[in-house]
């Protein structure tokens, strides 16, 4: 057995690419540009299924190493309502070079994860992105007037199980797979639930979560409309989850959660209007709090 560089020493190599996707549900994907399965690591890597990488950028440091796969959404690799269900947001992506005569004969060339998904028709282009994309995260608090955590997470605290804040219902009718109709929520303003979560219970749709965009009253019946459809599709008779939403104001914090105590958000710092004010005969500039 030789080693890949021993076989790159060679006149003729027989080298291809292979990579392994794990998705966001566990399940392993393999691929190869060869145009023969291979398998090694108790992972088999398909031929023609439908998914390409281009080359590999990679540098000395701690600059980005990335790339991109481009592919095409198929029933037999990438179905497209697991695109839409998020299950290949963030999925885990390594790459070899591999010797396709003898496998053992390779190396890890890239390690990263799935960054940002463009659909393009039947079509997809999804980033690569390395493990040193993680030191672009900003670091440390933002200071700004809204708050900064996410309703019910462990800055904000809030439990959002609490009746009125969490309803089950069954879902009436669906229209343009955005707009659902349920049995009205009695007690609740309109827009009690704009901004805030829909998770699909039961059937096709299961565990499918999309982001209210509004939600009104007519006719007796809590009409609620998503920024996106859903995939796989939801059906009258299915069973969802609204949770309340949250604008980030202090005032919502206050008055609808009451939990002003752990708001993470700086509401009477200055906003840009303040920065380019200039004094006026009779204004209040006396340097003094700006709040009330």
């Amino acid at each position: 057995m030789t080693t890949l560089v021993e076989h790159l020493d060679q006149k003729v190599t027989t080298i291809c690419r292979v990579w392994a996707l794990t998705r966001r549900d566990g399940v392993v994907m393999g691929f190869t540009d060869h145009d023969r399965p291979l398998a090694f690591d108790g992972i088999e890597f398909n031929a023609s299924t439908g998914m390409s990488a281009r080359a590999l950028e990679q540098t000395t440091g701690l600059a980005v190493d990335n790339t991109e796969a481009v592919g095409a959404l198929t029933d037999v690799a990438i179905r497209e309502d697991d695109v839409r269900a998020g299950l290949f947001d963030g999925a885990r992506i390594q790459a070899w070079h591999v010797n396709w005569r003898d496998v053992d004969a390779r190396a890890l060339v890239f390690r990263g994860r799935l960054g940002e998904i463009e659909r393009q028709g039947k079509n997809f282009r999804a980033e690569l992105r390395g493990l040193t994309d993680q030191l672009n995260r900003p670091q440390g608090r933002v200071y700004q007037q809204p708050c900064a955590a996410v309703l019910g997470d462990g800055d904000c605290r809030f439990d959002t199980g609490l009746s009125g804040f969490s309803v089950e219902a069954v879902v009436v009718s669906v229209a343009d797979g955005v707009e659902l109709r349920l049995p009205g929520q009695s007690g609740l303003d309109e827009g009690w639930f704009q901004r805030g979560r829909l998770t699909v219970m039961d059937g096709a749709a299961a565990g499918a979560v999309g982001v209210v965009k509004r939600d009104r009253e007519i006719a007796g019946q809590r009409v609620v409309e998503l920024w996106e459809i859903l995939s796989p599709a939801f059906s009258p008779g299915d069973r969802v989850r609204l949770e309340a939403g949250c604008d980030k104001r202090a005032a919502t914090c206050r008055d609808k959660f009451s939990n002003f105590l752990n708001f993470r958000g700086f509401p009477t710092i200055p906003g840009e209007d303040w920065l380019v004010s200039y004094p006026v005969r009779g204004g209040a500039n006396d340097g003094g709090s700006l709040s009330a």
